[in-house]
């Protein structure tokens, strides 16, 4: 093949079309990916988060919700000066610039003193776990004795719901502790150590008296005739006296 004809395939309309054409394909392509994700991530958008601080909680909630913000309660808590379902703190802070659909977490105020329950179940003994409730500002009530060791907290209840360590609880419910009562379980295995006696059956003249740590004859006839023995009527165990020779 010639030079002068390779060179004009190559620049021939029909190939450099459809290089203009990929070229053009490819650009197309590059300004959607960027205009989409400008849209997806809200490239530019800027809000800036409402103060919701000490509003009632309807009011906070169509204050955000009109900024285009989604509300989330995250906790509550207790001031007495401040009414009931007030906005104690919110999360991020007023003046945060953010985008659209942002989740602000809001804490709002009880109408009870909320407490944290401490760690003491499967953790303490009854004293000390009614001691500290008390001291913490809990109303303790009667406790509820259940299987296990005695005197050991296994569970805390609550308008008769178990509660656990770390959860929120009003002052004003009474909480009522589990304690164990000393009793096994019936699910708890017993295992008898025997080793301490012996037992022989009914041909032995000895019974399961002989223990161990000494033996007891129980009217054995044939020591009826020894030296230095005593008997009596009735079956009375016999004693064999041991004579110490004066030195």
């Amino acid at each position: 093949m010639e030079v002068s004809t390779f060179f004009k395939k190559i620049f021939s309309s029909y190939l450099l079309g459809n290089i203009f054409a990929m070229v053009a394909v490819v650009a197309v392509a590059a300004i959607g990916v960027s205009y989409g994700l400008d849209l997806y991530t809200r490239h530019g958008e800027k809000i800036a988060i409402p103060d919701v601080k000490h509003k009632s909680f309807a009011d906070a909630e169509h204050i955000l919700e009109k900024a285009g913000l989604e509300v989330v309660v995250s906790d509550s808590g207790y001031v007495k000066s401040l009414p009931p379902d007030c906005i104690l703190e919110q999360t991020p802070a007023a003046g945060t610039i953010v985008k659209s659909g942002h989740v602000v977490y809001l804490v709002i105020n009880s109408d009870t003193p909320m407490l944290t329950l401490p760690d003491i179940i499967d953790n303490s003994s009854y004293r000390s776990a009614r001691a500290k409730l008390i001291s913490m500002g809990f109303k303790v009530g009667e406790p509820m004795y259940v299987n296990g060791e005695r005197d050991w907290v296994y569970g805390v209840m609550c308008n008769g719901k178990s509660l656990s360590n770390g959860q929120k609880v009003s002052v004003d419910d009474i909480l009522i502790i589990q304690v164990g009562d000393g009793m096994r379980d019936a699910n708890d295995s017993v295992v008898l150590d025997d080793s301490y006696y012996r037992y022989y059956d009914d041909s032995d003249p000895r019974d399961s008296s002989y223990i161990n740590n000494g033996e007891i004859d129980h009217g054995s006839s044939s020591g009826a005739g020894n030296k230095g023995s005593s008997s009596s009527n009735g079956g009375t165990d016999e004693f064999k006296e041991i004579y110490v020779p004066d030195e």
